[in-house]
């Protein structure tokens, strides 16, 4: 697929159906992946993947499995989320943070190495394996929207992050930021719409 065209398609799917990768595929999107740039040339990120349905249950468990509307409309205007689209898509997002991780062909779980403390940092320079394990992400993503799969992520909470570390034993040094569900997507899968934002109407010139 033409990459901008890929960019183009790249969409948030949640609904997956329950049918398993092929480990080929997985290794050539994780590969993907491992192109985009880092901040220390190394590349030291780490891929735990999993595919048995009752692997996934045990991974996940922490993740609540369903949601009422009335909680979900709770969520929202606690955030004060007034944007449409913004609703539209937590209000069909939420409620489907277990399934499509349970329902996935596979979960990747992406790890970078954090010498320090993440959540203290001293300057923005602490972030850098941060936000280089997140092109690292996006490559992925873009590498399964050419492949036709669709594909999410969560953000762990902490309850979640010990869980996780209890579980499969990863070592202090490393962080996991999100958990990422791909999969052959539902015929009706639901696609939330976006704001279409034209690149020259963000462009500033020498100044703001």
């Amino acid at each position: 697929m033409d990459l901008y065209k890929a960019i183009d398609q790249r969409r948030t799917i949640r609904d997956l159906q329950d049918k398993e990768l092929p480990t080929e595929l997985i290794e050539k999107i994780i590969n993907a992946g491992l192109k985009a740039p880092t901040n220390d040339h190394l590349r030291s990120w780490e891929f735990v993947v999993f595919t048995d349905k009752e692997e996934k249950a045990e991974l996940i468990h922490k993740i609540p499995k369903k949601f009422t509307k009335k909680q979900v409309e709770a969520f929202l205007d606690r955030y004060q989320m007034t944007d449409s689209c913004q609703r539209e898509m937590y209000t069909d997002g939420v409620p489907k943070q277990y399934s499509m991780l349970y329902h996935s062909g596979c979960i990747i779980l992406p790890f970078f190495r954090q010498d320090g403390p993440i959540l203290k940092p001293k300057s923005i320079n602490d972030l850098n394996g941060f936000a280089s394990i997140w092109c690292c992400i996006e490559n992925i993503f873009l590498a399964a929207a050419a492949e036709g799969l669709g594909a999410a992520f969560r953000i762990p909470f902490a309850k979640e992050t010990k869980y996780l570390q209890e579980l499969i034993g990863h070592p202090d040094n490393y962080v996991m930021p999100c958990y990422i569900a791909l999969g052959y997507p539902m015929e009706n899968a639901v696609i939330n719409s976006q704001h279409v934002i034209k690149a020259k109407d963000r462009i500033h010139k020498n100044k703001w």
